[in-house]
């Protein structure tokens, strides 16, 4: 992915405390690679924060949440001609540092997730969140037929083939865009690798969804997915 026209996309809603120094540190890491931010319905200055930082801006009217707005990425960037996008949160969580371990890992495969669970990591999650999580990388690693042990990671890349795939097919509910669009890049066939990353917890605004909504989106999802392996596996046993 050397040569390759990239794109760092950051979904921002009222995330003007942290964004301009989000831009920053990307540009000081990779200043080779474009950033567009999509201000979801910020009612605060994001927009104009990131777009002094430097970053491309794409107004969204109304708050769409971050899977729309992913949407709203990937078709600008198939449109541009864009060979791979990297999603960055704007409100800090992860480490610019690391983009070059998701777009250098981009040559063997069509998305990579950054996992904040691996034997150096200190992130931390606990309680039936954490049991939600755990049930879904283990479906989704078993529908690859690779590891997925981080699967609502929302530092990820994609490259080619994912970009024309999600430009016109990418869910917008909530944690869509992380879990929901995993499903769909396996049904697709897309090859999907994940390398250990940095995430921190972060410093200002608040998310989306508290922990007891997030928790129970994640066990919905989760049961969603085991019934959706459960038919697979019928499916192939009926026709063997």
């Amino acid at each position: 992915m050397a040569a390759s026209k990239i794109l760092i996309a950051i979904p921002a809603w009222n995330e003007v405390q942290s964004i301009g120094g989000v831009i920053e540190e990307i540009k000081r890491h990779r200043p080779d690679v474009d950033i567009l931010v999509v201000n979801d319905g910020s009612t605060d200055a994001t927009a104009e924060v990131a777009q002094a930082a430097g970053a491309t801006v794409a107004n969204l009217p109304f708050n769409v949440g971050v899977g729309g707005a992913m949407r709203t990425a990937f078709l600008y960037a198939q449109r541009a001609g864009y060979q791979c996008v990297v999603q960055v949160d704007a409100d800090g969580q992860h480490e610019p540092a690391e983009l070059d371990r998701l777009i250098e890992s981009l040559d063997f495969c069509d998305i990579v997730v950054g996992t904040r669970f691996h034997p150096d990591s200190t992130y931390n999650v606990r309680g039936p969140r954490r049991w939600a999580m755990k049930l879904l990388s283990h479906t989704l690693s078993r529908m690859a037929k690779a590891p997925i042990s981080d699967p609502t990671s929302g530092f990820r890349s994609a490259g080619p083939r994912a970009i024309q795939l999600f430009s016109g097919n990418y869910p917008a509910e909530y944690l869509g865009d992380t879990v929901g669009s995993l499903a769909i890049a396996i049904r697709t066939g897309l090859k999907i690798d994940e390398v250990p990353v940095t995430m921190y917890f972060r410093e200002y605004g608040r998310p989306s969804k508290n922990a007891l909504w997030s928790t129970l989106y994640l066990g919905r999802a989760s049961l969603a997915l085991v019934v959706q392996l459960v038919r697979r596996t019928r499916k192939s046993d009926e026709i063997n």
